[in-house]
C-alpha cells in the first residue's frame, strides 16, 4: 500500500465514496448538534477556558464542549486530541457497522501538543522518568489516533500527514486516492487538532489572531480565531459498497504549493488557483454549486483566496464557516468537508457569519443560511509555506 502509484487511465479508476462520517467541533459533539448549529449560523467562539490568556492579545477560540468520559480504561491520561478523535471515529463507525479499515490516514499539525507542553514544563521541575516517558509517548503526532484505534479494536497501519493547515484535506484526498487506485479497499480518513497554549501563543505572537469577532471576507476583518475538533470519514469504492448507504463520492482533488512565504500566501492567489483548477480537472467538472472557503479572516489569506475563486469559479456561492468554529488547523479541512456533506444532505449553504461589508467580489452567503439543492461542493484548505489543497464532494442520487 505504501508503494509508488502506477499510471492508470480514467477507465481504470475506482470511484471513492463516503459510507460513514463523524464530526466534532465547537458547533457540537456529533452530527445531530452540528447540523442544527451549522444551519442556524451559531457562533461557537467564546473565551478560552483551558489556560490563561491574560498576557495575550486574543482572548477567544472555538472550543469543543460536552466531552464525556466514555468509561474507557486510560481515558483520563489521553491527550485532548485523542478525546476529540474518539467521538468522531465512533460516530462514523456506528453509521457503518462492520467497517474495518485496511489503513488509516490521519492529518494533524499538533498531535498531542498538550502532553508535549506538560513534558517541557515537567523538565523544569524535575519530573520522574516515568512521567517523562508518558508525556513524550503521548506527544508523538500519531498517538491520539493510536489510542482511539486500540480502544475501539481497530488494527491497521496509520499514515500520518502533517502539512500545515491543509493536513485534514490532504488526509481525505490521500485516503480517497488509495481507494481510487485500488491500493486499499476500505480506508479511514481523520483530521484532528486540539487547542493548546503553545499554538495559541504562536499565532498571537504572529499577530494573526483577532481581538474582535472572526469576520471572514469582511472588509474590516482583523484576524483569525483558533479552534479545535476532529472529523472522520469511511471511504470505499462504489463497486464494493453496494450494501452501504453511500453518502457522497469524492471524484477529484488538487494540490499546489506556491512557496511564496513561510506564513503569507501569494497575493495573486496563484497557489489556491492551481489547487482548485487541478481538482476540477481531476473530476472533469467545470464548476461547483458551493465553495466552502478556507477563509480564515486574515487580510492576506482572504484577499488571496478571493482572487483565486474569482478566476476559477466567479459566480459560485461561497462561505467560510470559520467564523462559527474558529480555525481548527489540521482538523479544519476535514471538519469543513463534513460541513459540505451536511449541506448537500440537508439542502442549504452554511452562512458566513459576522459579515458586515465584503470587498471580496464574491457571492458570499452572509450571516443566514441559504436554501440550495446542492449536488457538487468544493472545500479549500490552505496552509503555511504555501501548502494548498482542494477536495470535491458530490451527492449521490438515491
Amino acid at each position: 500500500m505504501s508503494g509508488a502509484h502506477q499510471p492508470f487511465s480514467s477507465e481504470d479508476r475506482l470511484l471513492p465514496v463516503v459510507t460513514g462520517f463523524g464530526c466534532v467541533s465547537s458547533l457540537g459533539c456529533g452530527l445531530p448538534a452540528t447540523r442544527k448549529a451549522l444551519r442556524a449560523g451559531h457562533d461557537g467562539i467564546s473565551g478560552v477556558r483551558g489556560f490563561s490568556v491574560t498576557t495575550f492579545h486574543a482572548k477567544t477560540a472555538g472550543q469543543v464542549a460536552d466531552l464525556e468520559d466514555p468509561g474507557i480504561r486510560g481515558w483520563g491520561r489521553w491527550s485532548r486530541a485523542a478525546k476529540l478523535v474518539l467521538p468522531a471515529v465512533r460516530e462514523a463507525m456506528d453509521s457503518r457497522p462492520g467497517f474495518l479499515p485496511d489503513i488509516v490516514v490521519a492529518g494533524t499539525t499538533s498531535g498531542g501538543m498538550d502532553l508535549g507542553e506538560n513534558f517541557f514544563r515537567g523538565l523544569s521541575v524535575g519530573m520522574s522518568s516515568r512521567d517523562a516517558r508518558r508525556w513524550v509517548r503521548g506527544y508523538v503526532p500519531q498517538q491520539p489516533v493510536r489510542d482511539v484505534m486500540a480502544a475501539l479494536g481497530i488494527d491497521a497501519p496509520v499514515r500520518l500527514v502533517s502539512n500545515a493547515c491543509a493536513s485534514g484535506t490532504n488526509a481525505l484526498c490521500l485516503a480517497a486516492g488509495l481507494v481510487r487506485s485500488g491500493q486499499a479497499a476500505r480506508v479511514m480518513a481523520i483530521g484532528f487538532d486540539a487547542l493548546s497554549e503553545m499554538v495559541f501563543a504562536g499565532f498571537d505572537a504572529l499577530q494573526a489572531s483577532t481581538r474582535d469577532k472572526c469576520r471572514p471576507f469582511d472588509s474590516a476583518r482583523s484576524g483569525l480565531a483558533l479552534g479545535e475538533g476532529a472529523a472522520c470519514f469511511l471511504l470505499e469504492s462504489d463497486s464494493s459498497a453496494q450494501d452501504a448507504d453511500i453518502l457522497a463520492s469524492v471524484p477529484g482533488w488538487g494540490f499546489a504549493n506556491d512557496n511564496h512565504h513561510l506564513t503569507q500566501p501569494s497575493p495573486d492567489g496563484s497557489g489556491p488557483r492551481r489547487s482548485m483548477q487541478r481538482a476540477l480537472a481531476d473530476a472533469g467538472w467545470e464548476t461547483a454549486d458551493y465553495i466552502n472557503a478556507h477563509g480564515t479572516g486574515t487580510p492576506f489569506n482572504d484577499s488571496s483566496e478571493a482572487a483565486a475563486i474569482r478566476s476559477v469559479c466567479p459566480d459560485v456561492p461561497v462561505s467560510s464557516t470559520k467564523g462559527m468554529t474558529g480555525h481548527a488547523l489540521g482538523a479544519a479541512g476535514a471538519i469543513e468537508a463534513a460541513f459540505c456533506l451536511i449541506a448537500m444532505q440537508d439542502g442549504f449553504i452554511p452562512p458566513n457569519i459576522n459579515l458586515r461589508e465584503t470587498d471580496s467580489g464574491l457571492d458570499v452567503v452572509a450571516n443566514t443560511a441559504r436554501p440550495a439543492a446542492l449536488r457538487r461542493t468544493m472545500s479549500n484548505s490552505f496552509g503555511f509555506g504555501g501548502s494548498n489543497a482542494t477536495v470535491l464532494l458530490e451527492r449521490v442520487s438515491s
